[in-house]
């Protein structure tokens, strides 16, 4: 099975490269199409037939209200789930939708169900571009109860966030980085949470493009950060930063997925908190130097290569990366797992997080060398967990074991070689 697994699809991008013009695999391409259209049908019996669950709706529709009606104070604009917690780009984004549905449920379900879609599509473009998953595994992300639930009978933010850094990930592995940045940005703006993946994507920079260029992607995706704020920040800046960019949040103990085993005493304390970011960069640097840069020394060999001649501001801005471009399968590689790696070491989740990662999950699961069946098993496995409701502390301890199980997969399993030219 493993043999015929590869012949189906390459485990690396040079293999993919090594193949023999004219002999490349259409299977997945159009099995794709056809996930993409049965996946369409499902979503519309989903809004024909599952009741509307109502979460966060009326609490969106009452925070655009108040924007719309002129109110630029972050402390002010609040709902019945509580205040307002995300960055100018939610505003926007929920107006529009506001003006195109009337602030009612069913237009806005059909509208969250073309954006579904669309996340799909560039989510399987993702998958048939890089070409780690066999054919078949691709329907693997459709089969998610809790992500069509997230999409089409919750209408979160989170989805929205979540298109856009896939759409960004699709101009990022065709090396349109700039405009990469901006919808990344973009994406930011939307929902926090999209940050996780901002350490994998500054290194990739860091590889792919000069100090110059990086300097200047950055700067382009803050400039949109400041335009989208601009309303905010002209008249209670201090008010929009505490509120838009807080760090601190505390999530309620009980509407947590993950760490339910924990004591809630010790899940809000500080020191919780404080040992998982350590965890999480640690991991993070530790990834960085064994796995994504193994190739280029490590990490410190790395910096050291790319900054040892940089004498002055204008050396640095002038110094180049090597001139090899990064494969599309080392760069989704470097995203989906830096992107997990947070999700790991994060103390909650709730159930519209697991639309964070879920699409990264078969591609995770196929980098690791588990067998298939097992592979299945804790896809499925992961699943389930998020399927309990109300999680429990033995469905969040299962989930932290599964968490585990693919992260230390991926670690044990052989690096990608991360450009398209061929190893020598």
């Amino acid at each position: 099975m493993a043999q015929a697994e590869k012949k189906r699809a390459p485990r690396t991008a040079t293999e993919a490269v090594e193949r023999p013009s004219g002999t490349s695999d259409r299977r997945p391409l159009y099995f794709a199409a056809l996930l993409v259209l049965a996946d369409a049908a499902l979503v519309a019996l989903i809004i024909a037939f599952v009741r509307y669950t109502k979460i966060d709706w009326d609490a969106y529709m009452s925070q655009v209200d108040a924007f719309l009606e002129g109110e630029r104070d972050y402390t002010k604009i609040d709902g019945d789930t509580g205040p307002l917690v995300y960055p100018a780009g939610f505003l926007y984004v929920y107006s529009a939708i506001k003006f195109l549905t009337g602030g009612q449920v069913f237009p806005a379900q059909i509208l969250f169900g073309v954006l579904y879609i669309v996340n799909l599509s560039l989510v399987l473009l993702l998958y048939v571009k890089t070409e780690v998953l066999p054919w078949w595994a691709l329907g693997l992300l459709c089969l998610s109860k809790r992500v069509h639930s997230i999409f089409v009978l919750r209408l979160f933010n989170d989805c929205f966030a979540m298109t856009l850094l896939h759409a960004a990930m699709v101009l990022i592995i065709y090396h349109k980085w700039y405009l990469g940045l901006i919808v990344f940005s973009g994406a930011v703006s939307v929902k926090m949470n999209v940050l996780l993946f901002a350490p994998s994507l500054l290194l990739l920079m860091v590889k792919a493009m000069s100090i110059k260029g990086v300097f200047f992607a950055l700067f382009g995706a803050a400039v949109v950060q400041v335009l989208l704020g601009m309303p905010f920040l002209l008249s209670h800046p201090v008010e929009y930063i505490s509120r838009a960019f807080n760090f601190g949040r505390v999530f309620i103990h009980f509407w947590s997925v993950n760490f339910k085993f924990v004591p809630e005493k010790l899940f809000v304390s500080k020191e919780l908190a404080i040992a998982l970011l350590i965890l999480h960069l640690t991991t993070l640097v530790v990834f960085a130097h064994y796995k994504w840069l193994k190739h280029e020394g490590g990490l410190f060999g790395f910096l050291h290569s790319r900054f040892k001649h940089a004498k002055s501001i204008l050396k640095l801005f002038s110094s180049q990366p090597r001139p090899s471009i990064l494969s599309k399968e080392h760069i989704v590689t470097v995203m989906f797992v830096g992107n997990f790696i947070g999700i790991v070491c994060a103390r909650s989740l709730h159930y519209q997080f697991y639309s964070w990662y879920f699409y990264s999950l078969p591609f995770l699961l196929w980098k690791t060398h588990f067998p298939t069946p097992l592979r299945i098993i804790l896809f499925l496995g992961v699943e389930l967990c998020w399927n309990i409701y109300p999680s429990t502390a033995y469905s969040s301890l299962l989930l932290l074991f599964l968490h585990i199980s693919i992260l230390l997969g991926i670690w044990f399993s052989p690096t990608e070689y991360p450009y398209n030219d061929k190893r020598t």
